[in-house]
This record gives C-alpha cells, structure tokens and sequence, in this order.
C-alpha cells in the first residue's frame, strides 16, 4: 500500500432527517476520485466522528470501501479515547476490507506518553490491518512526543503518523531521529493543508486534506509537484490554495466545508450538533473566496 499524495478527509453528507446520505456519499467518493486524489478517509474528524453512532461510523466505512473499490487507497477512521473500544473499531475497519485504519491519540483523558505507546502497541498487536496514527494535539489535549512517535514507527504495523502539530522544528527533529534509529518505510503525512509543502519539503509524503473535498484536483497537482520536486509550480499552487485552506477553517470544521460544497451545487445536508451552521458574516467571507476560484 502507497501513503503517497492526498488522501481527503471527507465530510459525511447528511439528509433531511439527519440520517447517513448514501447516494451523496457515493457521488463524494466518485467526485473526489475522478479529480485524482490518491486515498480517502471516511469517519476522521471532517467526517463528524465525534457525532456519529458506531453503527453510522461502520456503514460509512462500508460505503466507502465499496464505493471505491480498490481505485484509490481506503482509510477507515477508527480511534477512541478507550483503548478497548479503538480495538473494536480497528478490527470493523479491518474486516470491512478498508486498506488502513487512522487512530487519533486518546483524548480528554491525556494518558502518560507510555499510555500512548501501549495504545497503539496492543493495536499493532492485534491486528494485521495498516494502521496510521493521528497526532492532533489541539483537539485531544495530548501531544505525541518525537520519542513516542519514534517508538511506535518500529511496530510493524504502525505504518505512518497524521501530524497536525504545527511545530516544524518537532518534524525536523522527528525526521533526524527516525533516521537516527533506523526506522525506514514509515510515512508522515501533513495534517494540516497549509503546512503540507514545507512539511514535504521535510520528508512529509503527503497530506490527508479537508480543503481537497472542494479542490480536490488543485491539491493533488500541489503535492504531487511537491513531491516530484518542482518547487516552483508546488509554491504557486501552495499559495494559491492558501486562502482556501484558511476559510474552510473560519468556524468549526467541517462547517464551512460543508457550506462550501452546497454553494459549489452539492448538498451534503446539515452539521450534527453542537456544531452549527457558520454565521451570516463568515458565510459571506467564505462565498468570495469560492468565487475567487470561481466555484460558485
């Protein structure tokens, strides 16, 4: 399995009554895989998991590796502040025949860095299924420290880390130890869209992109600049894309991602609460950027 390039983040598309929209689903997924992304993530952050049933979580992963399949590499979101209950989700997202499983650290309870290394250990241990480990220390409350992550790069089945940390000296650092101890075949993917060139220029591979569910084609030819070297044209398309990566962020995501697709004429329905609709305001500032691209 190649971790290489843009993987989305995808939103999941509600309907009136508020319940999993197949039929968008599927038009996300063929939509996103016809504008040349390398891999998408059903049920991550984006995707509302803190709002959504394990039931839904299951049948959105179910969508998705149906939908796709076997065209793009298949992401399940499967992590849990409760070790015991990441482990039933990460042997659904095995068994349901997704390519990876992405485990967000556990959050609120901040377990030691020993607790994090054990949770993906037992992860790791047993299961077979690729897992991607998911560093976002503004959400969780909890930062994977370079020594941690170095630590669980050397299980055999912990095959890449999300980093949404900011911190570019902490990649430098990672980087520089992972060589250090002789952990090769382990990808680092950008967690945050606008950090995703200099983080490549690091070593990153790739990205797992929110802004890629409205430009996904735009951020494909970005990374893939980036990562062929062409520094000139993976700039421009880095600063091209800012402004987008830095609206779909005015208000708690997926919000205004959410609000985006609807204008760009695809209805992916309404926000699980307490997350609500982005203000009159915002929502005027989000529709001039997207007509900057001539979205909408």
């Amino acid at each position: 399995m190649n971790l290489n390039g843009t993987h989305v983040a995808m939103i999941t598309p509600f309907d009136k009554d508020g319940k999993i929209d197949e039929e968008k689903y599927r038009e996300l997924i063929d939509f996103l895989i016809e504008n040349n992304v390398d891999g998408i993530l059903a049920a991550g952050t984006t995707g509302e998991s803190a709002t959504i049933t394990h039931e839904e979580q299951q049948e959105i992963i179910d969508i998705m590796v149906d939908q796709a399949n076997g065209r793009v590499t298949t992401i399940a979101g499967a992590g849990s502040n409760a070790t015991a209950e990441a482990q039933n989700l990460v042997e659904y997202a095995q068994n349901s025949g997704a390519d990876a499983a992405l485990v967000i650290t556990p959050y609120y309870n901040k377990p030691q860095q020993s607790g994090l290394c054990d949770h993906f250990k037992l992860l790791n241990d047993n299961h077979d299924i690729p897992i991607i480990a998911y560093n976002v220390p503004s959400r969780t409350g909890v930062d994977l420290t370079v020594d941690s992550i170095v630590e669980v790069a050397k299980l055999d089945n912990v095959v890449a880390i999300k980093e949404a940390n900011p911190d570019l000296n902490k990649l430098a650092s990672l980087f520089n130890q992972l060589k250090k101890n002789d952990v090769e075949d382990f990808t680092v993917l950008s967690g945050n869209d606008s950090l995703t060139l200099p983080m490549i220029a690091q070593g990153a591979k790739g990205v797992i992109s929110v802004a890629a569910n409205v430009m996904p084609n735009e951020m494909s030819q970005m990374v893939n600049a980036a990562l062929d070297g062409n520094l000139e044209k993976s700039r421009e398309l880095s600063d091209y894309l800012f402004d987008l990566m830095d609206v779909l962020f005015i208000e708690a995501s997926p919000a205004p991602t959410k609000r985006a697709l609807k204008l760009m004429g695809m209805d992916v329905g309404g926000l699980r609460m307490p997350i609500n609709p982005i203000s009159q305001e915002n929502d005027a500032i989000l529709q001039e950027v997207l007509k900057k691209y001539e979205l909408i």
